[in-house]
């Protein structure tokens, strides 16, 4: 705060104390008043008296103003100056982050030594961990993790990445960023790939399809494998498990080849601690129902 502001909050605040205090005493008047005297207003035989304020209240308005004068010695309200205590709301803020930082690294110490498939199995961990998930991922993966349209369901065995410990800390230290090409294709082009899309998750299609959507696919194969059954170091989805984390129908899929796509999971790096990320990494694991992942 400049000078001038600070002198301009202090004399407003000062010239507002000192009128309230001559406000209520050049207005207050004595015990002697005439306990009978009016404000001579009458209507329908009421008249309406001009009696003082009870003592205790006269007094109790004084006290108000003493705690008023006060708080401006003890605490920050007068322009730039501080308080005799030294107290500020940036202060108090800091002061119970540490705080909360010491209480949370006492927690954590507790499962520092514990590998993430044992951190599983720690009813107190998954607790803390439980909540984690819903203040930081249920957002995109839903509250029980079944994810949503383009958002990966994180209870079944389908993992478009690894899913041991190691992966699934990548994952959200880092983030993952995923992306589909548009490929260019005609129309016609987009609707054949289209079908044989769901014909490598076991829909039955035309011989016609199936010989012309093969020929294109060698394009897909580069990320997708040959028989389609994805790269989980690319992230590319497994195309044959009849799992879509975009939409099944066929014009869900045809959208995806003319337009392509780009998925992007966050870095929780500088959102949350190492050991909430090993936390939330376990409480994943107890998500999936893959039998890969209960072994790990």
């Amino acid at each position: 705060m400049s000078n001038f502001w600070s002198i301009f909050v202090i004399v407003l605040v000062v010239g507002n104390i000192l009128g309230m205090v001559w406000l209520l005493f050049s207005t207050s008047k004595g015990s002697d008043v005439n306990e009978a005297e009016t404000t001579g207003h009458e209507w329908d035989g009421i008249k309406e008296l001009n009696n003082p304020l009870p003592r205790w209240w006269l007094w109790l308005f004084v006290l108000t103003i003493v705690y008023a004068v006060g708080y401006l010695y003890f605490y920050p309200g007068l322009g730039s100056y501080e308080g005799s205590l030294g107290w500020s709301q940036k202060g108090e803020f800091e002061q119970a982050i540490v705080e909360n930082n010491a209480r949370k690294a006492e927690f954590y110490a507790e499962f520092k030594e514990m590998d993430i498939p044992v951190l599983a199995t720690s009813a107190k961990a998954m607790e803390a961990a439980e909540r984690l998930f819903g203040n930081n991922c249920s957002t995109c993966h839903g509250s029980g993790g079944g994810g949503a349209k383009g958002f990966p369901n994180l209870t079944d065995d389908d993992w478009l990445y690894n899913n041991d410990p190691a992966s699934l800390v990548a994952t959200l230290t880092n983030g993952r960023a995923g992306v589909m090409p548009n490929l260019n294709l005609s129309p016609s082009d987009v609707t054949v790939m289209a079908y044989y899309v769901k014909h490598l998750a076991g829909d039955e299609v035309s011989e016609h399809v199936q010989l012309e959507g093969k020929k294109r696919f060698a394009t897909c194969a580069a990320c997708h494998g040959q028989d389609g059954t994805g790269n989980k170091a690319l992230g590319a989805p497994n195309l044959t498990d009849n799992v879509w984390l975009h939409g099944s129908r066929i014009a869900d899929i045809e959208k995806i080849l003319r337009e392509g796509k780009r998925g992007n999971m966050p870095s929780f790096k500088s959102i949350l601690s190492q050991d909430e990320i090993r936390l939330l990494s376990a409480y994943v694991l107890t998500l999936s129902s893959s039998e890969e992942a209960s072994a790990e």
